[in-house]
């Protein structure tokens, strides 16, 4: 069913509505992401965060249409676009991800920053020539143009010497350089969603400081709404304005990033928070969440979390699937332990179904 956006939501330009992709294997059926709602509103970041296997990467992917092909999209994805002076909107679920249309729509309108750049690089084609393709694609068909672009592009992102950088191949550049050009072709064509998965991972800690102002600073200056997946919660205090906590396939908390540090609610999220290391606890030993995310294939009824949760209750956590109720105005949560409830316990971001 579509949702029209309510009032109030005019801001919001991509919306996600119970999000499954799903992989047929010989061993079953494996639920990478299981019933996501997001929204991304315009000019705003979007964190999300959770362990390695919570869902995150593939919930990105799923969003640009570029899972491989055994995986299986369900649900809406629904982008609102100025098209010719009027506003659309369309959903990517819907569309063949070797489309036409959903070519138009990736790296045009909505770009992405791979996690490890070297590996999304082509290693026999120049940074200026795989930029220049996308602005071809996207933006002019005059390929001096197009490299005059790109270059500006390196330029704003703070390549140093970047007539030089545009002719070299992406193992002549440090790690911090290869992520600048990786940004530096996200942004080429001025997309309206920046997903950035990760982009600082593999870098030190100078370069990312840089690399997250970068992006600030971009966001700023062209307006481009940001999804923001990692698992430092330093990051994301830092780059969010609103968070998704994710595990095993499902958002498990969504709210503003103050509530979330100051007043978080799930379970999972509050074990998050407490492993952060402090000054303070400098001779205690650090937090840690004992056991790891679950295989999410054949999983039992009841709350992805119950295994590791020292809160959890028998009879009650692992009995039935735990939807995501409002609690309080605009935070999300999905744990039957929280006491403060909505008295209609609606399923989803979006309210009613």
């Amino acid at each position: 069913m579509v949702h029209e956006p309510k009032s109030g939501q005019d801001d919001v330009i991509l919306e996600v509505n119970n999000l499954r992709t799903y992989f047929r294997l010989d061993e079953g059926l494996l639920k990478a992401v299981d019933g996501v709602d997001l929204k991304i509103k315009a000019g705003k970041t979007l964190g999300i965060v959770g362990e390695s296997g919570s869902g995150k990467s593939v919930t990105s992917q799923s969003i640009l249409r570029i899972v491989p092909t055994t995986a299986a999209v369900e649900g809406e994805i629904k982008l609102r676009r100025r098209k010719q002076g009027k506003t659309e909107v369309v959903d990517l679920a819907r569309m063949e991800p070797e489309g036409a249309e959903i070519r138009s729509i990736r790296g045009g309108e909505i770009s992405m920053i791979f996690q490890e750049p070297m590996k999304a690089f082509s290693p026999i084609h120049t940074i200026g020539n795989q930029i220049v393709e996308a602005i071809m694609l996207h933006r002019t068909k005059n390929k001096e143009e197009a490299k005059r672009m790109a270059i500006e592009t390196l330029r704003k992102v703070g390549m140093s010497n970047p007539e030089q950088r545009f002719g070299e191949f992406p193992h002549q550049l440090s790690g911090g350089m290869r992520q600048r050009a990786m940004i530096a072709m996200a942004l080429s064509c001025n997309p309206s969603i920046l997903i950035a998965d990760e982009p600082t991972t593999a870098l030190d800690v100078t370069v990312q400081a840089q690399v997250l102002q970068l992006i600030n600073d971009l966001k700023r200056t062209i307006g481009t709404s940001v999804i923001f997946i990692t698992h430092d919660l330093g990051v994301i205090a830092e780059m969010s304005d609103e968070v998704a906590v994710m595990y095993l396939g499902k958002v498990v908390e969504y709210t503003d990033v103050e509530s979330l540090f100051y007043g978080a609610l799930h379970p999972y999220t509050q074990a998050l928070l407490h492993s952060i290391p402090s000054v303070a606890k400098r001779n205690a030993r650090l937090d840690s969440i004992e056991g790891t995310v679950p295989y999410p294939m054949n999983l039992p009824k009841g709350c992805g979390f119950y295994s590791r949760c020292k809160r959890a209750q028998d009879g009650l956590c692992n009995v039935e699937d735990v939807p995501l109720v409002e609690v309080k105005d605009g935070h999300y949560v999905r744990c039957l332990l929280v006491e403060a409830r909505t008295p209609a316990e609606v399923g989803g971001l979006h309210g009613e179904q």
